[in-house]
């Protein structure tokens, strides 16, 4: 340029991109940021699926450590004070899982990463899975003394004295239960509320284990953990029953007979979550489940859900498929939900 025809120095002007491609590239930032928190539960839920559970530095094993120090605390024999432990337990997971999440928003691979560890980590799916598969080898292999040993891995009632058709029902109303609570439970909480949902309800799930059970020590101080864990799983044991209902001919069941047993047999349980979902197994599965549990010496009556047979030990391995198809559907269903989230 002749200096003689510019009175400013020479210099390039920035190129501004056609507001076409602006408009594009924001939609892509807007389609990837809503598009992070589904694709991290897909990939956290395929982690647990191949790999289960992380074997090393577990944060729920940490989580159940700061819980038990809390306890230790507060421990009173009175409701009150088991709230006031239930809100702090509970509080403060999902506060650092809030500002994990906020703090990584702006960055859809950083999110959806997070969003598929905190799944992963919250899941026990595959866990379920080999742990039940290890009862069902036993009784294979005729040796009850070892599947009532590794059936109280899974159950909290007396195994000692149980028959091979009690530890087969024990496996199958673990796998029952457990598919909702450790799998369809946090997907569709990580659905609707993202990673603290994930984390909440870890929490909420892993102090009901804790304090939540009945007993004098726990009759006040784990008041409210245990409804706090029912209300948490109110939703997602109806869900996992809807969904073992549409997988019952996956399973040599019958839809009608699963709806059945449901309707009919799940408020003669004491939980309010557990019998229908295993009311649900039960009818998916021809089997009869419930009955006279003992824990720590006491008798409790769980109703009886469903009226087939009685569970022999191949149905524990039926009701294994059964729980990773209902979680495969319960995936997708938590992916839609999380999608169709403004």
């Amino acid at each position: 340029m002749d200096p003689r025809n510019s009175t400013t120095a020479d210099f390039d002007l920035p190129r501004v991109p056609p507001p076409a491609t602006v408009s594009a590239m924001t939609a892509f930032t807007r389609f990837a940021r809503r598009l992070a928190p589904a694709s991290g539960l897909l990939a956290g839920y395929a982690l647990d699926r191949l790999l289960g559970d992380p074997q090393r530095l577990h944060p729920v094993a940490g989580f159940g450590r700061f819980a038990g120090w809390l306890e230790r605390r507060l421990y009173a024999d009175d409701r009150r004070r088991g709230v006031l432990f239930t809100v702090l337990a509970t509080a403060a997971p999902v506060a650092v899982a809030a500002a994990a999440e906020r703090g990584s928003r702006g960055m859809p691979f950083a999110l959806a990463a997070l969003t598929a560890g905190a799944t992963w980590t919250v899941l026990g799916g595959r866990s379920l899975v080999r742990e039940a598969e290890a009862v069902a080898d036993h009784l294979g292999a005729e040796d009850l003394p070892a599947a009532r040993r590794q059936v109280g891995r899974l159950v909290g009632r007396d195994t000692a004295d149980l028959d091979v058709c009690e530890v087969a029902r024990a496996g199958v109303e673990s796998v029952a239960e457990n598919s909702s609570d450790a799998v369809i439970a946090p997907l569709l909480w990580g659905a609707v509320a993202g990673v603290p949902g994930l984390v909440g309800y870890r929490a909420v799930n892993t102090l009901d284990a804790m304090v939540g059970h009945r007993s004098q020590h726990y009759e006040h101080f784990g008041w409210s953990a245990a409804r706090l864990d029912d209300i948490a799983n109110w939703v997602p044991a109806r869900v996992s029953a809807g969904l073992a209902t549409l997988a019952a001919p996956l399973v040599d069941g019958s839809p009608r007979r699963t709806a059945a047993a449901v309707l009919n047999d799940a408020g003669v349980h004491p939980s309010p979550n557990a019998g229908v979902v295993e009311a649900a197994f039960a009818g998916a599965l021809g089997v009869r489940l419930g009955g006279r549990n003992r824990y720590h010496g006491e008798v409790s009556d769980r109703g009886t859900l469903g009226d087939g047979r009685a569970p022999r030990g191949g149905d524990i391995a039926r009701a294994t498929r059964l729980a990773t198809i209902i979680g495969d559907a319960a995936v997708v269903v938590a992916v839609i939900l999380r999608l169709a989230r403004p």
